[in-house]
């Protein structure tokens, strides 16, 4: 990204914060009964007089968790939305409002800024949810991106991530490792463009674990899958840190252990193709790799047949009693203790 050539940027400090917000928001139309009040006083306003109410917050900061180098803006502003989503709908709840606030540098111009806010706007538009407030202010250090979510749900439909039993099937949606692997092909790119000298990429063939890295979705359509086959998950969350990190986590909540099948844990062809260019195993992305915001989930066995027949569900696993034994059984029938292998945000290193 440069301010070079015929284009001409409007740099934020020529119309100011408010001025900013204003031009960012000022067409924004709320949608939902349960906004009130949005952008344009202190404070939003919703209102929720049946339903429990859901908050769930994100940062990505820029040299972390995205490179401008290759994650264009309009990209970024709707992964940054989705991701929030997502946390809602691992709730077994429905986003319903999210605020805005981003921390920028003196290398943004207000033309960058509002295609980092066209990709949050086409997020709400996509999943039908307000965007009613934020904030923004100065950084020295490039760009910081805050979102927080509101979501509701009834109390009784709520899915927490302690409530897996004994014998639970384990499940995930989709399939898995498709944005590890988009990760590292945009990783090699850079890498040689910048000891190239500017050598172009060359992404023919890998459009769909770009896409997945680049615009994931949020699985919007699973909670409503759920509901129509009266199936409501024991326990549930989202794979954002890697499949192993978070079953662990299902598990140490519900104090279970678990038996997961690696023949068993889906994964795209396309990313076992890009994988194999890589030399590395595909199972691996799918248990390390993270960012796919696929939903894990348990169901009672009792729902087997319920869950078998949906093709966007598949059965991995199930929950046992010992919490010692969490272990991933492989195609020759041996077995490994599952480690969180995943992504770890204070890791430095």
């Amino acid at each position: 990204m440069n301010n070079t050539g015929e284009n001409k940027f409007t740099p934020l400090s020529e119309i100011g914060e408010f001025g900013l917000i204003k031009h960012l928001t000022e067409n924004i139309e709320l949608k939902h009964s349960s906004s009130v009040k949005g952008v344009g006083d202190d404070a939003a306003v919703l209102y929720y007089p049946e339903s429990q109410i859901l908050v769930t917050t994100d940062l990505l900061t820029e040299g972390i968790h995205f490179n401008l180098m290759y994650t264009p803006l309009k990209h970024l502003g709707y992964k940054a939305a989705v991701v929030n989503f997502s946390d809602i709908y691992a709730m077994n709840a429905v986003p319903r409002q999210i605020v805005v606030s981003l921390a920028l540098s003196k290398k943004f111009s207000l033309e960058w800024v509002e295609e980092l806010y066209s990709g949050i706007l086409l997020a709400c538009e996509k999943y039908n949810v307000d965007l009613v407030g934020g904030d923004t202010n100065s950084s020295l250090t490039g760009m910081t991106i805050s979102i927080t979510a509101i979501g509701e749900a009834k109390k009784e439909d709520i899915v927490y991530r302690n409530g897996a039993k004994e014998n639970d099937l384990i499940c995930v949606t989709g399939n898995l490792g498709a944005a590890y692997m988009g990760l590292q092909l945009l990783e090699r790119e850079l890498r040689i463009y910048e000891s190239s000298g500017g050598a172009q990429p060359s992404f023919n063939g890998y459009d769909y674990v770009l896409e997945r890295q680049l615009k994931p979705e949020a699985r919007k359509d699973i909670i409503q899958i759920l509901k129509e086959i009266e199936v409501k998950p024991t326990a549930m969350m989202d794979i954002s840190d890697g499949l192993s990190s978070e079953i662990l986590t299902l598990c140490n909540q519900s104090d279970k252990g678990c038996l997961i099948f690696q023949n068993k844990i889906p994964v795209d062809t396309d990313t076992i193709k890009v994988a194999d260019e890589f030399n590395i195993e595909p199972s691996t992305c799918a248990l390390n790799g993270g960012e796919d915001y696929e939903l894990l989930f348990t169901v009672n066995i009792h729902d087997y047949d319920k869950i078998a027949s949906c093709s966007k569900i598949s059965i991995i696993g199930h929950i046992l009693e010992d919490v010692g034994i969490r272990r991933l059984v492989l195609n020759d029938e041996s077995e490994l203790e599952l480690k969180a292998m995943g992504w770890n945000a204070m890791k430095m290193d």
